[in-house]
């Protein structure tokens, strides 16, 4: 019978790049999700019964431990950005992961891979890497032979990163930042899931890794690259933090007066996360510690930001006709 793996979150951005490869390995793999019948897109990934949505709330010890029975790896890629709610940061990113690694280790898994982040630690400028750093120690507190990946700002085709302000720059003549000078290193969500691969199959040492792709550039910068690839030409303008601050006080209000109605566009939590570089640190190992090449910006980004071009798909088409009349 094939090895069964247990992606918690597995529907999610990166989750379901790391069970398409868990699949294509051969693995049986069971997809922990809150709403499995939002997550019939994954059951092509595989043979017919070999990739499963299943129910699982992580902060319940019986639906965690129910759904990793029988598995030989698990997988954790739960995160979140709502600081409020049941499924809040410390919920998740802290308890729930470190009931996904307790529940493995009484179980007897053999391995887990945890997605974190880089700047995880317990006293992180934000809520948001303090709860990564406190799940990051409740994980190798109970599974220290665990895989902890951290990558920076992952990008590809289901983003909220560069499609958000992609889409933004279709309506807007300007594109407004706040951290406009904080560093990246955006890495590609299919390198990240081949990491968690090698990790989950044994393939990579247990220990921590940062994972960064082979650009390091300002905010600002990623945004005017980003630009360049949709054809468009916006102002890009950089505001202080003290305004960001003001303004995520103002809107956290009135969407809290709504009931969540009305959109935050930032929180305080997000721009505490801004105030530092989000790059793979100077004595981290990473990539090449796996013996994986990351894929660059330019080799991805056209590949699926071309529908916000003003031609869309037909926009190189058009390029290469005023050529030809030129």
């Amino acid at each position: 019978m094939s090895k069964l793996v247990t992606i918690y979150g597995g529907s999610g951005f990166v989750g379901r790049y790391i069970a398409q490869r868990m699949a294509r390995q051969g693995w049986r793999v069971r997809v922990a999700v809150r709403r499995p019948n939002d997550a019939h897109f994954v059951k092509p990934y595989g043979v017919v019964g070999q990739v499963e949505p299943v129910f699982c709330n992580i902060r319940d010890d019986d639906s965690v431990r129910a759904v990793m029975s029988g598995a030989e790896a698990v997988i954790n890629c739960v995160g979140t950005f709502d600081a409020k709610g049941k499924n809040n940061f410390d919920a998740v990113q802290d308890e729930g992961a470190e009931r996904i690694a307790r529940i493995a280790a009484e179980t007897g898994v053999a391995r887990m891979v945890h997605i974190s982040a880089i700047g995880a630690k317990t006293d992180a400028p934000s809520r948001y890497g303090q709860t990564k750093g406190l799940g990051e120690d409740g994980v190798l507190a109970a599974m220290p032979n665990a895989v902890i990946l951290r990558p920076s700002v992952v990008f590809g085709p289901e983003d909220q990163f560069f499609n958000r302000f992609a889409a933004m720059a279709r309506m807007s003549p300007i594109v407004p930042l706040f951290g406009a000078d904080t560093r990246f290193q955006p890495v590609y969500v299919d390198d990240v899931a081949a990491a968690a691969e090698l990790g989950a199959t044994g393939k990579a040492a247990p220990g921590v890794y940062e994972l960064g792709g082979p650009e390091v550039a300002t905010f600002r910068a990623l945004i005017e690259t980003m630009l360049q690839v949709i054809r468009r030409r916006r102002l890009v303008v950089g505001f202080p933090f003290w305004l960001g601050r003001f303004l995520a006080t103002v809107t956290g209000a009135v969407s809290a007066l709504t009931g969540g109605l009305a959109p935050q566009p930032v929180t305080d939590d997000q721009l505490k996360e801004l105030t530092r570089d989000n790059v793979v640190g100077g004595n981290a190992q990473g990539f090449e510690a796996l013996g994986i090449t990351p894929k660059s910006l330019d080799a991805i980004l056209p590949s699926y930001l071309w529908m916000f071009r003003p031609s869309g798909q037909y926009a190189e088409l058009k390029e290469s006709a005023r050529n030809l009349k030129g």
